[in-house]
């Protein structure tokens, strides 16, 4: 009876002593971070930062050489049109002067006659424009439009409108080229030229106000409506080929509690050479965007942060970013499911720096581990960490 008792406890602290072995040898779960599959909204953007600029701007410049007044005028100064904003006193012309002043008023002559074409031109746009907007109009309110497509022709019509105006100012700002060149021209030496401002604007930057003695060509002030500003941010070349005219531009940091609205008007047609910050050459290209509203808090060259929206939808089946890793080209994610990691074949459709929108192989609620490291594989046991 005492040998079986003892048999029987040696038995029991034989199969503890087992057990211990067998849990310190079992592997210690890897703690990870997982997140639940889920719907929701996402965005497709390229984002860089802006500056804003006065769409419109004139710079008035010494018309010939001589001695330039004192420019009385401070920066923010409303002006009229016509003007006196500087005043020149020409130096007597010598023959190579009156060639060169001869010549200026043939080349302004021949821009004035391009800016009226132009101006021609931009004024048929626009009438196809609102044509087009009004067949819009009538095809949305029959049902026989989608809204993103009469949206695009209200787009187009806004546009075609404020293309006019800048062709229309450009037209002032070429007939007032003709005028001072011919004053110029027929000016006798030592008089003074009162030079005068082709539109209504306020005053942007005096570079410098003393009086001095300026060679022809020389910048006296520049001009222009600080109330009429457009976006200029700088694109890598491989984004902007992504980006067309009138896709929705968020404009965001720029001091205000919420984000303005614009939309594209251009991609220039050529790029050029920046070195970033960590000094690597990148080829960039401008993007110029109007803004749907302009607050009067922004003034001319004030910094932005533009989002360029290249996609976008209310609601799809999306995931963490950083719960994503390729393997020979094929995404994948591993799925926490029973306390192991699950390596899952994955289909990819859009993304962002943060978000993925997922197209195949997950489904709403599945846990997926977030920054998956090496030592992460199928079937090893995993412990969610507590959030």
């Amino acid at each position: 009876m005492k040998l079986t008792r003892r048999r029987a406890v040696f038995g029991a602290g034989a199969a503890g002593l087992a057990i211990l072995v067998i849990l310190a040898l079992r592997p210690t779960p890897q703690p990870v971070d997982t997140v639940p599959v889920s719907r929701g909204p996402l965005r497709v953007t390229i984002d860089e930062e802006g500056r804003t600029r006065v769409r419109d701007r004139y710079v008035v410049v010494a018309p010939a050489a001589g001695r330039v007044a004192r420019i009385t005028l401070e920066e923010g100064a409303p002006v009229a049109r016509g003007a006196v904003v500087a005043r020149l006193y020409a130096a007597p012309l010598d023959p190579r002067g009156r060639a060169e002043a001869v010549a200026r008023v043939r080349g302004a002559a021949d821009a004035q006659r391009a800016a009226a074409a132009a101006v021609a031109a931009a004024g048929a746009a626009l009438g196809q424009a609102r044509r087009e907007y009004a067949r819009a109009e009538s095809l949305y309110a029959s049902n026989l439009l989608a809204p993103q497509q009469r949206e695009h022709a209200a787009l187009a019509e806004t546009t075609s409108a404020r293309q006019l105006e800048a062709a229309d100012f450009r037209a002032q700002a070429a007939a007032h080229e003709v005028e001072v060149a011919r004053a110029t021209l027929a000016a006798p030496g030592g008089v003074a030229l009162a030079l005068v401002s082709p539109l209504r604007a306020r005053v942007l930057r005096i570079p410098e106000r003393s009086e001095r003695v300026v060679a022809a060509g020389t910048p006296l002030l520049e001009l222009g409506d600080p109330t009429r500003l457009e976006i200029v941010s700088d694109l890598l070349s491989e984004d902007a080929v992504k980006v067309k005219p009138g896709d929705r531009v968020l404009v965001e940091d720029w001091g205000g509690d919420h984000p303005l609205q614009a939309h594209v008007r251009l991609i220039e047609p050529s790029g050029f050479t920046k070195v970033s910050a960590l000094g690597v050459e990148e080829q960039r290209v401008n993007m110029i965007a109007d803004l749907d509203e302009t607050p009067p808090q922004l003034g001319d060259g004030y910094r932005v942060e533009t989002r360029v929206v290249l996609w976008e939808a209310p609601s799809v089946l999306k995931i963490p970013t950083s719960a994503l890793f390729q393997d020979g080209g094929q995404w994948y994610v591993f799925v926490a499911r029973e306390g192991r990691a699950r390596r899952q074949a994955v289909q990819v459709a859009h993304r962002n720096a943060f978000e993925a929108e997922i197209a195949g192989g997950l489904a709403p609620g599945d846990l997926v581990i977030r920054h998956p490291t090496d030592k992460l594989a199928d079937g090893v046991r995993v412990a969610a960490r507590p959030r």
